[in-house]
């Protein structure tokens, strides 16, 4: 964040006149300053000033200088100003909402003493501080105070956190305390936070920590708990002062501190979780700034200074323009602010959690904000200002918003739908669906309130195209789901969210009530459909009409208009409602019953009598009479009766209304007698439950009253005599008996003798009850009665009777069970048989006719046969052993599998017939494998081979015919039937059968002689495939003897001989087909060929004109010359192409020629213009004289070409005179040149050059010398007898290269001895130049035949000093290039030595090396590992180049794992403080610490080195710069620890020391950091089981079990601490790499452990001493006094204690004093080291009179 300054809002002063404090309105409409004059200055948002007033004085009669205005705070609504002055009270200010309303006192708070600072928190709380240091809290409601809490130090500061839930106080002796009035989940503490070392007064309680600064110019970031995070110190900075003033930006992201001339800004960087510094404002002469405010939305700061100056600054991280429509202002990383630029309004968006807002976009038609953080998602209504900020983990930007709905945000992302309301910082809800059309999902959010429903939020959308889930989101459940037969396309709850309106593809428009999950249509051809707003009322539009359902409780009571163009919106205001509708161009409004609209709304509002006013102004409809009905409903459940009679007055329902009326006349009259509610009476209530036929609630109310009278009346009324009686009974009614006579009586009179009877069965009056029961005609019923009682049953008159009467009644299955109840079986039986129930007759039979089970069996199967119930007679027909009609049955009932399976049981062979049957019905439906065996089984197997044969199943007829029949027969039978279907036409089936007999041959026939040829092929390629080509030829010759020349071309094709097709076409001429096949298929040429042929056979101009078509003309005249067909060739060109006929006789010539007519070949030649060709076929023929006559006649330029050839010629004949006279003539002497090289006659060719070309003598030269290199010796001799040649004849630059040029391996003298003469031809003879070229050249060849001193002198010769030395360095002469450089050159001496230096270096001759250059040697020695040497050398040198190799060999010796070998290094060579040593330092102190076995006497040694080694690392340390560093620290205690060890070591060489030894380990526990923790517990344990310690060897041993556990799993953190609280053992240690003990080591301790622990003779708790703390502790736990350790054994010094002149060392007298006695009596060397060392290290021992011996 920047801060930019914009106005001055008061000016300052001259002289001092400090602005005491300042504040912002929560609503950043106003803003206050109070001025040193203690008045109030109010500005207005843009830093206008609009108003001012002046405060008062507690006592008016001490003056208004009496005090000084210390603070001030607006209220939560910005209405009311607290004032805090110094004397002693608060006042609080009305000043209104609006400007230059009056200012009115109206609370003050009188306090004990001046108020120092102030805040107004939540609505009625002031929070202030006093100079008497107590926090106290005003109540603008009850107009006291009371204390918060108090301190003894002044109130500095106050301030709040972001929320305005808890607060901090700081305090004049540097204490800061917080308080929460709501912690808000946080769980931070409360109380005394933090200490700062001065006086907190700059104060800021920011969103991640707390920033105290004051006059000690340093700024302190504290973190939750009061720990320091950061500081920023600038006691360095002479320009700043102290701070005095803090104040924290509203998203808690930013600071500012104010100081002199000076404002330090600091902004939280989430990412790193860090205060940063951001430029400082540094304005000069503004003096001490005394005032900060920050406006409540961020975007601007007020300073208030100590001249009377009031600056503004803006506050912006960055601004910009969004569309040209909003400007926004980034005031934080978690704050927008967001200004309309046309309306000025502007709306805050902050992020709660202080994540950093991305982005803001602004959706919507510009009414929604949308803002991401990392995650969070910002969400707001810039109308009406409700902002969301819910927990949104980031989707790459794919989500989507919708905005359609006013109240909710609908934002889809990966098939979820997620619901956010504004205003609220939850999710709403959210679903998955895959349909994102607004249209198809409806949210409604308390649009209209409902009785006894407070939170109201429902949500209807798909789960799939079909089915619709309604949820309800405030409570999180599913309402229901509706599943559609078709794809839904709109969707739509009504305000309430009791119905749903749905449409479907088929425009069919359907309402679901909720409540009751019952869909009804509604309408048909639906085009549009809407809810009227504020309403249930619907408007939809079917094809024409208007439909209007002003009641939607009634869909099927709708209203309807005609319309001629289409419905396209719905407007509701001022108290209309308007249907708009497009007719053609016009648009038309038809304006709805806002009556009827207003009555559904009334019912809404439950507003009964509105509702009952409003339809009594309507005439009766079905609308209307659907409204009382509604109407009815409501109010008789609201219990508002005289509403309920009036509307079944309305609908005509007399009784009700009538019922209502007498109700209503009670209830008004309780109502008038006794006041309260007439309803609530007993009464009323009854009457309302009988209204709603709930007789059984009625009868609870009256009995509640005891009413029973009123009850049995009630119950009499409706004839419920039952009910009537069962009530006098209970209460043992006096009228019981005459109740009932009247029942029976009425009963018989209304003739209901059943209920007669079952009242005379009640009474047990069992005869009465059946006479009554047959009178009614109910015989079964009588029958049930007597059966049921054995008098009954052994009365024969009664049954008899009641038997005749169910025979008559045809009641035959009772009357035989009535006959089996007598015993009667006999007549049972018949009874049973004639009412078929052949269940009950088969039981009976059983018992009592065993012989008539069968016939039963059969009987009962007859009938359900009868019936219709085939499967079900089949068992019945098994039982009776009936298996043909088991079977006939079973088919019957087409249980063929059945059928088959009784069959297969049946043992004769009587049910053939039945396989057929069977087997047919599974050849129907094509279930052959299983009717094959069934047709075998009957014996009809023809029957199965004419079922595979009609299926075309032709392999298994074959098969099952072979198995029945010979293969002669099959195959006579299958050829003939063959024949048959062959002469019906059924060519295919034919084929079938001829190839399932293997005879396609036969079928190839058939084929062939009903010329169906496809098919010939087609068998012969499946069954003589090598017969394929032979057989397509075959066909085609057989066809174009038809002239049926397309087949046969196909044929031909096929069989792969176009040329067939070819020659076809050219015997019939018809050339356009055999040129198309050629040119189809017979590559690239054919077509050519045929076009060719075609042409010849026409001639003349036809020819040509057919050519030229084809674009062939040129190609046909040379096919016919290359064809030797000359006179067509000439034809052609002559009609068409002249210029071709000198080719044609050129190739005619060329045909003559190889036909050796070479006369007429030279005419035709000279035909075509090509006389050089006749001349070329002479010289070819060696006809030399023929050659160069036609030449000279017809090609002069040839003439020379003859001589060449005549003369090459002569060459090979070696006749070189001739042949050099002929090229000379024909003036080609570079010929002759060329001849006489490649003859190797170089001589003849110099000659020659020099004669003839003297300018390429030179070229040949080298040719000459090139040629001779390659021959070696035999050529280098010649190339020295060349030189010497040229040497003589005074040619000396080529005689030197000629000598240069000489190189022959094999001969190194002679190369030597050349070379030498051209250095000295060179010298002597050529220019200056040249010369050192030469010797340039020279000198190199020389030292790479290791000749260095002649190559030096030639160098020398021409003063190439260089050359020279270089030449003798290069020989290892350096006595000579020495002696050179310092006679010759002084200069290069130098470069001679560096070069000797990097000699012995290359050589390795470090020795010699050291004389010249030390570095280099001690470089070479740690190079080459040689250490020891290299120490050596580097020892006789300074200190500071000793210690560098030190430190190489140490660093190698570490890597190496030899810390030991370090060890001696440094006590050799002592320990400087380097810092860049530190690390060796540490290096070997850890790795010493980790050998194993150490810890015995015999490695005192080695423990008193790294001691003595320490001792002076830290002793040098003191006196460098790290005196006091980190580093210092840190040795200091790794000094300690090794004092430890090695005092250690001593002790355990002398018996008497055993316990200081154990003490030692003990107190190395608290250096585990240092110290392998798995090493120190062994150490510690092993050592206290030794002295018999056993309660502590257990602890450590144990832990040192947990420990190497860990280090196997390679972590600590499940490790148990809880042995060591209140202990300076350390928890945190780093995790050893490795295990520092054994595992044999581990397993012994376990069993020691193992075996102690079941022992239980041990407490498992460490010794404690007089301060109630772990003995070894240094730290006691109660007081947290840090005791001084022991320098002899480590525990704490507590009373008898010996002090050491060195500051912090002393011990306790008691083990002083035991070391000293056993260090004289043994004489310990060890012991005596160990007091020499405290001596050094103590800085002396306390007389003891011991000395050192």
């Amino acid at each position: 964040m920047q801060l930019k300054h914009l106005k001055t809002l008061l000016t300052p002063q001259e002289g001092a006149a400090k602005v005491t404090c300042m504040t912002w309105a929560p609503n950043n409409g106003k803003f206050a300053v109070c001025t040193v004059d203690r008045v109030v200055l109010l500005y207005d948002e843009q830093g206008e000033k609009r108003d001012k007033f002046s405060t008062k004085p507690a006592d008016s009669k001490y003056g208004k200088k009496s005090y000084v205005v210390k603070a001030m705070a607006f209220s939560p609504d910005s209405t009311k100003i607290a004032i805090a002055q110094t004397d002693n009270i608060i006042y609080v200010y009305k000043i209104g909402e609006e400007w230059g309303e009056k200012k009115v006192i109206c609370n003050k708070f009188v306090q004990t003493s001046a108020l120092t600072c102030l805040l107004w928190p939540a609505e009625h709380a002031i929070v202030f501080g006093l100079a008497e240091g107590k926090v106290r809290l005003a109540n603008t409601k009850t107009n006291k105070s009371s204390t918060v809490y108090g301190t003894d130090s002044y109130v500095v500061s106050l301030t709040s956190n972001v929320s305005g839930k808890g607060m901090l106080s700081g305090h004049a002796d540097g204490t800061v305390v917080r308080y929460f009035f709501d912690d808000e989940g946080s769980g931070d503490s409360q109380g005394k936070l933090l200490t700062h070392p001065c006086p907190p007064y700059a104060l800021a309680w920011a969103s991640n920590s707390i920033i105290v600064a004051g006059c000690d110019k340093k700024i302190v970031a504290y973190g939750r708990e009061g720990h320091i995070l950061q500081m920023f110190d600038y006691s360095g900075d002479r320009s700043e002062k102290e701070f005095t003033v803090a104040a924290t930006s509203p998203s808690g992201q930013s600071v500012v501190i104010g100081s002199y001339d000076r404002l330090r800004v600091f902004n939280w960087g989430p990412r790193k979780g860090a205060w940063d510094e951001a430029s400082p404002k540094e304005i000069p002469n503004l003096y001490t700034i005394t005032a900060l405010a920050w406006k409540k939305d961020g975007s601007r700061l007020c300073a208030g200074t100590l001249c009377g100056g009031v600056e503004q600054f803006d506050c912006c991280l960055r601004r910009s323009i969004y569309k040209n429509k909003f400007e926004m202002t980034f005031v934080g990383l978690s704050q927008v602010i967001v200004k309309n630029l046309s309306t000025g309004m502007r709306v805050v968006l902050k992020s709660h959690y202080g994540y950093e807002i991305d982005e803001v976009k602004i959706m919507g038609k510009d009414r929604y904000l949308v803002a991401h953080t990392s995650d969070t998602l910002l969400l707001g209504d810039l109308v009406s200002n409700k902002l969301s900020e819910v927990a949104w983990q980031g989707s790459g930007g794919n989500e989507k918003f919708f905005f359609e709905n006013e109240t909710v945000c609908m934002i889809f992302n990966a098939g979820e739908l997620t619901l956010v309301e504004y205003g609220s910082n939850e999710i709403l809800g959210s679903v998955r669906t895959e349909f994102m059309n607004p249209h198809l999902i409806s949210v409604r959010l308390n649009e209209r309130k409902q009785r006894g429903v407070e939170d109201n939020k429902k949500l209807a959308y798909l789960i799939d195209i079909k089915t619709i889930a309604i949820v309800d989101v405030a409570a999180g459940y599913n309402l229901g789901t509706i599943n559609h037969d078709s794809k839904i396309d709109w969707l739509e709850l009504n305000e309430t969210g009791r119905k749903l309106l749905f449409r479907d593809k088929k425009l069919r428009l359907h309402l679901h009530d909720i409540e009751s999950s019952v869909k009804a249509t509604m309408l048909s051809f639906c085009s549009y459909v809407q809810w009227v707003p504020a309403s249930d009322v619907v408007v939809a539009q079917n094809r024409g009409n208007l439909c209007v359902w002003y009641n939607i409780d009634s869909p099927e009571r709708v209203t309807m208009f005609p319309l001629r163009g289409d419905v396209v919106d719905l407007e509701r205001s001022n108290g209309k409602t308007e249907v708009i509708v497009t007719e053609g161009v016009n648009t038309v409004s038809y304006t709805l019953d806002e009556g009827l609209i207003e009555f559904g709304t009334a019912i809404d509002d439950e507003d009964y009598y509105r509702a009952t006013a409003f339809l009594e102004t309507l005439e009766m409809s079905s609308e209307t009479e659907a409204m009382w009905k509604t109407l009815s409903k409501l109010s008789l459940e609201a219990r508002q009766l005289h509403i309920a009679e009036r509307c079944f007055a309305a609908l005509g329902d007399v009784s009700k209304a009538r019922f209502l009326n007498e109700t209503n006349k009670i209830a008004d009259q309780v109502s008038k007698e006794s006041g309260g509610d007439g309803t609530e009476f007993y009464q009323v209530k009854a009457r309302l439950a009988m209204l709603e036929k709930n007789y059984k609630l009625a009868e609870m109310y009256f009995m509640e009253q005891n009413a029973i009278d009123e009850v049995m009346e009630m119950y009499q009324e409706l004839h419920m005599w039952d009910d009537c009686i069962a009530v006098a009974e209970a209460k043992g009614h006096p009228e019981l008996d005459n109740l009932r006579r009247s029942y029976y009586q009425w009963l018989m009179e209304t003739n209901q003798e059943e209920k007669a009877g079952e009242v005379k069965e009640g009474e047990q009056d069992y005869t009465a009850a059946i006479n009554l029961y047959l009178k009614a005609g109910l015989p079964a019923k009588a029958a049930r009665l007597a059966m049921s009682r054995e008098e009954l049953v052994s009365n024969n008159d009664i049954i008899n009777r009641i038997a005749a009467a169910l025979i008559k009644g045809e009641f035959y299955e009772r009357a035989g069970d009535l006959f089996e109840r007598i015993r009667n079986n006999q007549r049972a039986l018949d009874c049973y048989r004639k009412g078929n129930a052949f269940r009950k007759a088969v039981e009976l039979a059983r018992m009592a006719f065993p012989a008539d089970v069968v016939k039963l069996e059969e009987a009962w199967g007859d009938y359900l046969v009868q019936q219709k119930q085939m499967d079900a007679a089949i068992n019945h027909y098994i039982e009776a052993g009936c298996s043909s009609k088991a079977i006939e049955a079973a088919i019957g009932a087409r249980q063929w599998k059945k059928a088959v399976h009784i069959l297969e049981l049946q043992e004769d062979r009587s049910g053939g017939k039945y396989f057929l049957k069977i087997a047919q019905h599974y050849a129907s439906i094509q279930e052959y494998e299983v009717a094959e065996p069934l047709f075998v089984k009957g014996g009809y197997i023809k029957d199965a081979i004419e079922m595979y044969t009609v299926a075309g199943r032709w392999e298994q007829a074959h098969k099952l015919a072979a198995e029945c029949m010979t293969p002669e027969d099959l195959s006579a039978l299958y050829i003939s039937r063959a024949q048959n279907l062959e002469a019906e036409g059924k060519h295919k089936e034919a084929e079938r059968l001829f190839v399932t007999v293997e005879e396609p041959d036969l079928a190839i026939t058939m084929y062939k002689k009903n010329r169906m040829f496809d098919d010939v092929i087609r068998l012969v390629a499946k069954h003589h495939p090598d017969l394929l080509a032979e057989t397509h030829l075959h066909l085609a010759k057989e066809l174009e003897t038809e002239s049926r020349f397309s087949e046969a071309e196909y044929h031909y094709m096929e069989g792969q001989d176009w040329k067939a097709a070819v020659n076809m076409y050219r015997v019939s001429e018809l050339w356009e087909e055999a040129y198309r096949v050629a040119k189809s298929h017979g590559g690239t040429s054919a077509h050519k060929q045929v076009a060719y042929l075609w042409a010849k056979s026409l001639g003349g101009e036809a020819a040509v004109k057919l050519l030229n078509k084809f674009g062939l003309l040129e190609t046909a005249i040379d096919f016919a010359a290359d064809n030797y067909s000359f006179d067509f060739a000439f034809e052609l060109a002559r009609l068409s192409t002249k210029n071709k006929i000198p080719e044609i006789h050129l190739k005619k010539a060329m045909f003559l020629e190889d036909e050796g007519k070479f006369a007429e070949a030279e005419t035709e030649f000279i035909k075509a213009g090509k006389p050089k060709e006749a001349v070329l076929m002479y010289v070819h023929n060696q006809e030399w004289a023929g050659a160069l006559r036609v030449a000279e006649a017809n090609d002069p330029d040839s003439v020379s070409d003859v001589l060449v050839g005549q003369a090459r010629f002569c060459f090979e004949q070696k006749d070189f005179q001739k042949a050099e006279a002929f090229l000379l003539r024909a003036q080609r002497p570079e010929m002759a040149i060329k001849y006489y090289k490649d003859a190797d006659m170089w001589s003849d060719a110099m000659r020659i050059c020099k004669e003839y070309l003297p300018t390429k003598l030179s070229v040949l030269q080298e040719e000459y010398e090139k040629e001779a290199t390659k021959k070696g010796s035999r050529g280098v001799e010649g190339m020295v007898e060349q030189a010497k040649e040229w040497e003589q004849s005074g040619e000396y630059s080529r005689a030197v290269e000629f000598y240069l040029k000489v190189k022959d391996s094999t001969n190194v003298p002679l190369m030597e001895k050349c070379w030498m003469k051209a250095a000295e031809l060179a010298i002597k003879f050529l220019t200056q130049e040249r010369a050192v070229d030469v010797i340039q050249t020279v000198g190199p060849r020389l030292t790479q035949l290791r000749k260095y001193s002649a190559a030096a002198e030639l160098y020398l010769n021409l003063d190439l000093i260089k050359e020279a030395i270089d030449a003798f360095i290069e020989g290892e002469e350096w006595n000579k290039a020495k002696r050179v450089a310092k006679e010759l050159d002084p200069r290069f001496e130098d470069y001679v030595d560096q070069r000797y230096k990097e000699h012995l270096k290359n050589q390795g001759k470090a020795d010699s090396l050291v004389g010249v250059d030390v570095i280099a040697a001690l470089d070479l020695y740690a190079e080459r590992g040689q250490w020891e040497k290299c120490i050596e050398t580097a020892s006789k040198q300074n200190y500071k180049i000793l210690h560098k190799y030190v430190a190489l060999y140490a660093t190698h010796l570490i890597k190496e794992g030899n810390a030991e070998k370090v060890l001696s290094l440094y006590s050799q060579h002592g320990a400087p403080a380097n810092p860049q040593n530190f690390n060796i330092y540490k290096r070997m102190f850890l790795d010493l610490l980790c050998l194993l076995g150490r810890d015995g006497a015999e490695c005192y040694r080695m423990w008193a080195d790294l001691r003595d080694v320490l001792i002076l690392l830290c002793e040098n340390m003191t006196k460098s710069s790290e005196a006091n560093s980190p580093a210092h620290e840190e040795f200091e205690q790794m000094l300690l620890v090794s004092h430890y060890y090695a005092t250690r070591s001593a002790a355990k060489g002398v018996d008497q020391l055993a316990s200081v030894a154990a003490k030692l380990s003990i107190s190395l526990l608290r250096h585990t950091e240092l110290i392998p923790a798995d090493k120190a517990f062994y150490e510690a344990g092993m050592a206290a089981r030794t002295v018999g310690w056993e309660n502590m060897a257990f602890i450590f041993l144990n832990h040192f079990l947990d420990l190497s556990d860990g280090i196997d799993e390679g972590n600590l953190d499940t490790l148990d601490h809880s042995d060591f609280q209140d202990t300076d053992i350390p928890f945190e240690v780093p995790v050893p790499a490795k295990l520092h003990v054994t595992e044999a080591q581990r397993e012994e301790i376990r069993d020691w452990v193992l075996a102690v622990s079941m022992d239980q003779r041990v407490e498992q708790v460490l010794p404690k001493d007089e301060r109630d703390t772990y003995e070894a502790s240094l730290l006691a736990a109660n007081t947290g006094i840090r005791s001084l350790p022991c320098v002899i054994t480590g525990y704490p010094v507590l009373r008898n204690k010996i002090e050491f002149k060195g500051p912090g060392k002393a011990a306790n007298k008691e083990d002083w004093n035991k070391f000293l006695m056993a260090t004289k009596t043994t004489h310990s060397p060890e012991c005596q080291d160990v007091l020499k060392f405290l001596s050094q290290w103590c800085g002396g021992l306390p007389a003891s009179g011991y000395s050192f011996h």
